[in-house]
């Protein structure tokens, strides 16, 4: 259990170092104690893919020339996986296996995978093989132009029919939206600068809509064309379900898009309008009253004060949101999520 603790809380300590003796990451990947790019990859059940995958990644990432790691984020996987991961990382001293708990879903994967990646640039990709680690240049090559997050676009998706016209709907309405036009909002495949991966505070669902949060934040935004594979090993984790939970995620990702920051923006005028509605109803029935009509039992008295009473109310969750502006969330919350991370150096240490 302590040996659990102390491997979970070397990432950290490692960054108090750095503080204490006023580094920032670039000073450190230049003086060589950190990889140049690190590989993140969420996986639930993919003991099938995982050393094809591991060996597509490393013939790619050597012929690059720079030092990199790649992080397996394990999300509670129940078959080999965790147990492939671990002979992987003993093997190969870039590999970093990452276990949680249990299932947590992706999004808390990724950002647990941001939190403890050390690269510079960070490479987000999916292990059930369909994304191709050959194209990880392309995206580099797209950095270099300038884009802090560079998104892939499956253009001839191995996918049934019904996810593709699905996806076709949700690309193109969280692109209106969002006012951030992208092909393919959901490719997992995605290269980030770091700077970009401190920003992300990720959970829920929103891992669908890291381009828009981003975009949001200033950061620039661009789209590279990425060959698909269709999938050999494991099944879809795939959930029908996400059909009904979208509307919700594309809502929020508005609000923190738009109004993250100004609450009040959004709910003020919402208010008003209920409460500005029930108040010309109320005005009306007044008027009724004293020209000697009997509006008592008249149903319209109801709405308007109901009304108004809506908006009162929708201010107030306005004002409150706007006391609040999403400043509880911190991010590091979840590596108390975590049951231990393996790195090769660790194990050298221990020994």
């Amino acid at each position: 259990m302590n040996n659990d603790i102390e491997t979970r809380m070397k990432p950290l300590l490692f960054e108090r170092r750095l503080a204490a003796a006023g580094l920032d990451d670039r000073e450190l990947l230049a003086a060589g104690t950190g990889p140049y790019i690190s590989v993140v990859v969420p996986v639930l059940n993919e003991q099938g893919n995982l050393e094809e995958l591991h060996r597509q990644l490393i013939e790619v990432l050597g012929d690059l020339k720079r030092s990199y790691e790649i992080v397996f984020v394990d999300d509670g996987s129940t078959d080999r996986t965790a147990e492939i991961c671990k002979d992987l990382a003993a093997r190969d001293s870039g590999v970093v296996l990452v276990q949680m708990r249990r299932r947590f879903g992706k999004a808390t994967a990724l950002q647990t995978g941001f939190e403890l990646a050390r690269g510079e640039i960070i490479i987000t990709m999916d292990g059930d093989l369909q994304d191709v680690p050959a194209e990880i240049p392309k995206f580099l090559a797209r950095l270099e132009e300038g884009y802090d997050l560079v998104s892939g676009w499956k253009q001839n998706r191995k996918d049934s029919f019904v996810k593709r016209i699905e996806s076709k709907i949700f690309n193109f309405i969280t692109s209106k939206v969002t006012g951030l036009k992208l092909k393919d909002y959901n490719c997992g495949f995605k290269a980030y600068r770091r700077e970009v991966t401190r920003n992300v505070h990720l959970y829920g669902e929103l891992y669908r809509f890291i381009p828009a949060l981003v975009h949001a934040e200033g950061f620039r935004v661009g789209e590279v064309a990425v060959f698909h594979r269709a999938r050999v090993h494991g099944e879809s984790k795939y959930s029908y379900e996400r059909i009904f939970r979208a509307p919700f995620d594309l809502f929020t990702t508005f609000f923190l898009c738009g109004y993250r920051r100004r609450p009040l923006h959004l709910f003020g005028p919402l208010g008003a309008v209920f409460g500005v509605i029930g108040l010309i109803v109320n005005t009306y029935l007044a008027v009724l009253w004293f020209s000697g009509e009997s509006i008592g039992r008249r149903p319209l008295l109801m709405l308007g004060s109901l009304m108004i009473i809506v908006g009162i109310q929708i201010i107030i969750f306005g004002l409150l949101a706007e006391m609040i502006a999403s400043t509880t969330y911190q991010p590091r919350q979840v590596l108390n999520l975590v049951r231990n991370v393996v790195r090769h150096d660790d194990r050298q240490e221990n020994d």
